[in-house]
């Protein structure tokens, strides 16, 4: 289980965890993490590929996200894939059919993805010189805000049909975003959400984020996304 989110901490009798080394194992984990995450990253820097880590909760549809900007963006831009989940191919599979190479990493119990886990898929992956780099990151609105995987940006994946107050309760996830993704504005009609106040409850967390509402599905916002990418990409 992950040490770093308090997971595996033990408990007593009573079921209330206790006191141990564990903080000190935490640091020492992410120590070493940001080492290796730097080295990624001067690895992809050298050769010009834009690597993004996408982060969100189980179900806000990131894939369908990847799936039809892997389709859309074919011939235009390189993109390759590095799928995230406990269990499971199906996503890399997904992206596969839709024209990316992708390649899956299982944690098993693990809540997220380290730097360890995404330089053993690079390396499988072995992305082109210019390339664009997507990584799905587990669906999970804590433990994936604390590791640095070598990206460039980190990007979170909201919906609306999670609440308007999701910026509030996991303040750390939406402080590490540079991005957020509002995305299935298409359900706006049928479920009881307030955009303007999950955008002001956004930047109540981080004041100079950029919120873009979307729909994976139906395509409204998808502009301005490609152009989020050919600007990090130009970057």
């Amino acid at each position: 289980m992950c040490l770093t989110c308090g997971c595996g901490e033990p408990a007593d009798e009573t079921g209330v965890a206790v006191e141990t080394d564990t903080l000190l194992v935490e640091e020492r984990l992410l120590a070493k993490n940001d080492r290796l995450a730097e080295h990624v990253r001067a690895s992809l820097e050298a050769r010009d590929i834009t690597a993004l880590n996408l982060m969100s909760s189980p179900g806000s549809g990131k894939t369908s996200l990847l799936e039809r900007t892997v389709a859309e963006l074919r011939g235009r831009r390189t993109v390759c894939v590095v799928e995230g989940d406990q269990e499971t191919s199906f996503d890399a599979d997904r992206i596969r059919s839709a024209g990316a190479r992708a390649v899956q990493v299982n944690t098993g119990a693990g809540c997220h993805l380290d730097a360890h886990m995404v330089a053993h898929a690079l390396d499988e992956l072995a992305p082109a010189a210019q390339s664009l780099c997507l990584i799905e990151n587990v669906g999970n609105l804590v433990c994936p805000a604390l590791f640095d995987l070598g990206e460039r940006a980190k990007i979170v994946v909201a919906s609306v049909t999670e609440g308007d107050d999701k910026p509030l309760k996991y303040p750390h996830m939406f402080r590490a975003g540079t991005l957020i993704l509002l995305n299935k504005i298409d359900l706006c009609p049928y479920v009881s959400f307030d955009v303007g106040r999950f955008i002001e409850n956004a930047r109540s967390v981080r004041p100079d984020v950029t919120v873009l509402p979307l729909s994976a599905t139906r395509g409204d916002g998808l502009a301005d996304w490609y152009g989020f990418l050919q600007s990090a990409v130009a970057s």
